[in-house]
């Protein structure tokens, strides 16, 4: 099985390019949606960021309160660093048994973990990926998506963004990369070129086998 690393800054592109890949047969695992599993009410994850950040940070329905807790970690790397530390080995043990359960069914299959966080998690653990994809547009041009698209304040959209890796940290991982600078049709274009490219040929199905060139 190949495993493809992809990653990109907020508003990049990277779900859209996730979702082409899912219509050429990759096999989505989300970091993102582990990552709520991986705080779920009675998690140890959840428990271990109520011992770090206090009662403030949680519902009175024992969820996690995001934006309680965004608010202080946006703000501090201290303390950005400490959520970390917490949630990325949980994420990470929940990616690997949806990779072996990925391979269980389709040992030909190529799995794609969309993980935004890629660069930030680097430090923390070797990469254990065939081959890492950024999906890359400048920092500016996110920032006027992120206002433009999403209706953020720009003083929030570029904290957000500032509060991420820098583009030539996140590049710098990079094996290939997907320009998402321009429209959507020519992100999709890009990201159709990666995944021939890495599959070494055109897009398959779920199941079908690679081409020899696979």
């Amino acid at each position: 099985m190949r495993i493809i690393g992809l990653t990109g800054g907020i508003a990049a592109g990277k779900s859209t390019v996730a979702r082409r890949w899912a219509e050429h047969g990759g096999h989505i695992v989300d970091a993102d949606q582990l990552a709520r599993e991986a705080v779920a009410p009675g998690s140890p994850g959840l428990e271990r960021i109520r011992e770090r950040f206090g009662p403030s940070v949680i519902r009175p329905d024992g969820s996690l309160d995001r934006a309680a807790l965004g608010s202080i970690v946006f703000t501090d790397p201290e303390a950005r660093a400490a959520l970390n530390a917490i949630t990325h080995p949980e994420v990470w043990r929940l990616a690997t048994a949806a990779f072996a359960a990925i391979e269980a069914q389709d040992p030909t299959a190529t799995a794609v973990y969309d993980v935004p966080l890629l660069a930030e998690a680097a430090a923390d653990r070797p990469l254990h990926f065939d081959t890492v994809v950024v999906v890359h547009a400048p920092s500016a041009v996110r920032i006027e998506r992120l206002v433009t698209d999403r209706g953020m304040d720009r003083d929030e959209a570029e904290r957000r963004i500032g509060a991420q890796a820098s583009d030539a940290e996140r590049l710098a991982l990079a094996d290939h990369v997907v320009d998402a600078t321009g429209s959507l049709d020519d992100t999709i274009a890009s990201a159709d070129d990666v995944w021939a490219a890495i599959t070494g040929g055109g897009p398959r199905t779920h199941g079908e086998p690679p081409d020899s060139a696979g």
